[in-house]
């Protein structure tokens, strides 16, 4: 089920349908239809469409398909129609030439010095190679169908590279969790160590602060004022609350990874959540152990932010 898998905002598909055209003299030839989708990535869903103006009648249908299987990313949707060589062996339809000739004296009337039509421009005008039985409908229907099948395409490109997007997030989670736990039982014993030197220097502080001949300060006083400077450096260092809500961002990620669906943006949300609290854990380390964890989370962090923005 789609509700179960992860989806790119990139990929490439295209389809092509043959269409059997009569002519004018029973000669037969064949018109080939082709569309092709690119999508990259973008905040919303963003439809370009590029086709010859035969086709524009077939942009509603395309744009109703696309929007009921897209969310999110930038489609650029291309249509070709190309006439086969073998039309050029056929006759021409000498009513269309007739009505292009009348039209072009109407413009030369208006602009005497304007460019007179070429060969080549004449044979490409629609109708002009004579395709009786290339009826609107016909024609529309080969570009919706060619749509949904570059569409169908398309959705399987998008999700193979969401799945290997979902393997990557999960192992820079799984490398984060291992820091996390790795941390856990160092962090009260690098609390004690450092409330320890702070108590060692404020002990010789405070003996070296009296001037000669100053009354001296009571060893419950020196004390008292010890214990409050270390409680307050302890609060200060103390990453344990910080520590405990990154375990519960990266689960929380982790539970949206297998949920699947369009979570391109609640996971985007995460990820400013989890380099919120490792950009805390680094400016409240207090030992070279938690300065450098808290750069490879950092640095986990930015690479499924990378990654993340990829997906729908």
């Amino acid at each position: 089920m789609k509700e179960k898998n992860l989806y790119s905002m990139t990929g490439y598909a295209s389809a092509t349908r043959e269409i059997a055209v009569a002519g004018l003299a029973g000669t037969a030839h064949n018109l080939s239809v082709s569309v092709e989708l690119r999508t990259v990535n973008s905040r919303f869903l963003d439809l370009a469409f590029r086709m010859p103006e035969e086709c524009r009648a077939c942009e509603p249908a395309l744009r109703e398909a696309l929007s009921a299987r897209l969310s999110r990313g930038k489609v650029d949707i291309r249509v070709n129609v190309q006439r086969g060589e073998n039309l050029l062996s056929g006759e021409v339809n000498r009513d269309t030439l007739a009505q292009l000739a009348a039209l072009e004296q109407q413009v030369l009337a208006v602009f005497p010095d304007a460019e007179r039509m070429r060969t080549g421009e004449i044979l490409r005008w629609p109708g002009v190679l004579g395709e009786q039985d290339l009826s609107a409908d016909m024609l529309r229907d080969a570009v919706i169908e060619c749509g949904k099948a570059a569409l169908d395409d398309l959705v399987e490109v998008r999700q193979r590279e969401g799945a290997q997007l979902k393997v990557m997030l999960l192992d820079r989670i799984a490398k984060m969790e291992a820091i996390l736990a790795g941390l856990q039982p160092l962090v009260p014993e690098l609390i004690a160590r450092h409330q320890q030197k702070i108590v060692d220097r404020l002990q010789e502080a405070l003996g070296l602060a009296l001037p000669d001949g100053a009354p001296g300060i009571g060893k419950e006083e020196v004390a008292e004022r010890i214990r409050q400077e270390v409680t307050m450096y302890g609060v200060r260092i103390d990453v344990a609350e910080e520590m405990t809500r990154l375990d519960t961002h990266l689960k929380e990620t982790r539970h949206l990874l297998d949920k699947g669906g369009q979570l391109g943006k609640r996971l985007d949300f995460m990820m400013q959540e989890l380099n919120r609290e490792a950009n805390t854990l680094g400016s409240k380390a207090a030992s070279k152990e938690l300065a450098d964890a808290s750069m490879e989370l950092k640095l986990f962090i930015e690479q499924m932010r990378e990654q993340v923005q990829n997906l729908e």
